[in-house]
């Protein structure tokens, strides 16, 4: 498969995979050798989200970042409807195909949902987990309802995203609190997924289902509890600007019981632009707190 759109190779140095879908095609990384962390990104972002948290860990863990489909440089399968249920289901093909056992779930954005949707109903194959601003329940929030509304409406949300692609050229830039980070070449990497109105549905779909996806959340929310034995690292951004607030920090703390938590007041939403050294930090204390003892220790 050759790339629909062409990346800095120094910003994202990795070699691409490819896994049928069925008559579409996922795009992947899968770079490293050891504990298996899996990075699961949100809206508009694709796996380029994670390319500093790969480069530092990759000479001790196995670090594997897909695209979904119709995002980053996957393509979509037909009849496809972008929808945060239809991106889980191929997530969890995705982990059953490449038979993922015992791995770390990395999630921020609507990456929570997507993959704590396999999580609570395949708690045995997780190692733990690091949750980013985030969320897996019905959108109560006034300020995450409005944006549903705003940003996933019709006809002006709908105009915004399809024929602006609004969400990768101006949510992407002010969801990241270090504006020297926000270059040409990540505007180009954020942006270049999305070259057509057709191809920007996705953008839409996504903060639409924050509240058409209500019931499916709450059947997320329902099962949460069984994640409460898996050590978590919670890392937030508290400058989000994407309305998730500490209230949504302090609701995964009462799910993820064995949490440690760290609040980040230099980072906003995206957590990995403005702040991969604690992600990758994040990541590390995870396989600490797992580790099995030597049998030297024993």
């Amino acid at each position: 498969m050759q790339r629909p759109f062409d990346v800095d190779a120094a910003e994202y140095p990795f070699k691409d995979k490819w896994m049928p879908y069925r008559d579409g095609m996922i795009h992947y990384v899968d770079e490293g050798q050891g504990p298996v962390i899996l990075l699961l990104h949100g809206n508009p972002t694709w796996s380029y989200l994670y390319r500093n948290v790969i480069k530092d860990l990759s000479a001790e863990c196995r670090l594997i970042a897909l695209d979904y489909p119709g995002l980053g440089m996957s393509r979509a399968p037909s009849n496809y409807g972008y929808t945060p249920q239809e991106h889980s289901e191929a997530v969890t093909e995705f982990i059953q195909r490449l038979d993922l056992k015992d791995f770390v779930l990395v999630v921020q954005d609507w990456g929570g949902p997507i993959g704590l949707n396999y999580a609570v109903g395949h708690p045995e194959n997780l190692r733990g987990i690091v949750v980013m601003n985030t969320w897996a329940w019905p959108a109560t929030l006034p300020a995450m309802k409005l944006f549903s509304l705003a940003m996933g409406g019709w006809p002006l949300g709908y105009w915004l995203q399809t024929r602006q692609n609004f969400f990768a050229t101006k949510i992407v830039p002010h969801g990241i609190h270090h504006i020297e980070k926000i270059t040409d070449s990540l505007r180009k990497a954020y942006t270049d997924p999305f070259p057509t109105p057709k191809s920007r549905k996705p953008t839409w779909v996504f903060p639409r289902q924050i509240r058409k996806a209500r019931p499916w959340l709450a059947k997320i929310e329902e099962k949460l509890p069984v994640l409460s034995h898996l050590p978590a690292q919670i890392l937030w951004g508290m400058k989000d600007s994407a309305g998730f607030p500490p209230e949504e920090m302090a609701k995964w703390q009462s799910y993820l019981t064995l949490n440690e938590t760290e609040s980040l007041g230099d980072a906003s939403h995206y957590v990995q632009e403005d702040r991969p050294d604690r992600v990758t930090a994040s990541i590390r204390r995870v396989l600490e707190r797992t580790a099995k003892p030597s049998k030297e220790a024993i």
